[in-house]
């Protein structure tokens, strides 16, 4: 029996008739209607769809290993519920003051020659000041000059700062939406969810790739993750790329001891990204950790081409090398090259 395909035609625009869903307006190529009609498909179906769009646009046996590090930790003054590094909340994470550059471009070498071709730089700011965006810069100037694809996270943008970062080398720049604008004010209140949309044209403006996703298992609704992916999916152009966070609970932050997502459903998610932006790099990201072998090998099955490497993701754990290393072996998947285009 033939499954029934509620993917749009996306080469000429013509919507599919089988699905009331798929109706969009001029304005919003995703309703969240649509969205929601993939995340409800039985399981094999919306996997099977997802890896037909993954392989039109993307080796499926190969991932990017990215590295992620925190070059200023600690003391953030904004209240998102997640997040450990929040001045207001007690979790144990020691303020730490912005890294050398030296010590960024001695970590970027360790990840070259553990295999990553990314190196990413997050720092808990609200924004940066002008003279963080001064030290910033070096880093990633270092850091391309190794060879490697540079990412920074520092949160909102004030006018020309992203500017700045493009003239260093910057390849990416993220700053995640989180969750659906429905849902965002149960997550955080001390930034608005324009706040984040204004910064994301700010780096487009600079000509920087956008790196944008969220995060999933907040208590949200499957509603909710549609309200993402769709908002994600409707940005135009929708993001480069996107990572999939799955909340890491941390004890003293509000969402410690939230109800755990089915990891099922988290796969679910990532399908849906992989069918909405087909070209986009579908990163696995936090919460990995708490992951088996089989629901990763699910993810990357279901389009995610991106795995962050290395045995800390900012103040989390994350599987260690040997570990990623051993799974990409048992699945016969490849870390991709290094492409400067």
């Amino acid at each position: 029996m033939q499954c029934n395909s509620i993917l749009p035609e996306l080469a000429d625009g013509h919507e599919n008739d089988e699905s009331n869903a798929l109706k969009r307006s001029k304005s919003n190529r995703w309703h969240i209607g649509a969205v929601q009609a993939l995340l409800d498909m039985p399981f094999g179906d919306l996997i099977f769809q997802a890896q037909q769009v993954h392989r039109q646009h993307h080796n499926a046996n190969a991932v990017q290993l990215s590295t992620l590090i925190s070059v200023k930790t600690g003391g953030c003054p904004e209240d998102c519920g997640y997040c450990p590094q929040a001045a207001r909340y007690h979790t144990g994470v020691d303020n730490q003051a912005i890294l050398s550059v030296d010590s960024v471009v001695a970590a970027a070498v360790a990840a070259k020659e553990q295999g990553a071709t990314r190196f990413c730089m997050g720092a808990a700011w609200r924004g940066p000041k002008q003279r963080d965006i001064e030290i910033v810069t070096k880093m990633i100037s270092a850091v391309k000059a190794l060879g490697m694809e540079t990412c920074a996270t520092l949160g909102m943008l004030k006018p020309g700062q992203a500017g700045q970062l493009g003239a260093a080398g910057l390849d990416y720049y993220n700053h995640n939406l989180d969750t659906s604008a429905d849902y965002y004010d149960t997550i955080i209140s001390t930034r608005e969810y324009q706040d984040r949309l204004d910064t994301l044209q700010e780096v487009r403006d600079a000509g920087i790739n956008v790196c944008c996703g969220g995060i999933v298992g907040m208590g949200e609704t499957r509603e909710t993750r549609a309200g993402l992916i769709a908002q994600l999916a409707n940005l135009n152009p929708y993001p480069e790329s996107v990572p999939i966070n799955h909340l890491v609970q941390v004890e003293g932050t509000p969402l410690y001891g939230t109800a755990k997502l089915d990891p099922l459903e988290f796969v679910r998610t990532i399908a849906a990204a992989r069918i909405t932006m087909p070209k986009t790099m579908v990163r696995l990201s936090a919460g990995r950790r708490e992951m088996s072998e089989a629901v990763q090998a699910l993810c990357f099955l279901a389009g995610a081409n991106s795995i962050f490497y290395g045995d800390k993701l900012l103040t989390t754990g994350n599987p260690e090398v040997q570990q990623d290393q051993a799974l990409l072996n048992k699945l016969g998947m490849q870390s991709l090259p290094f492409d400067p285009e």
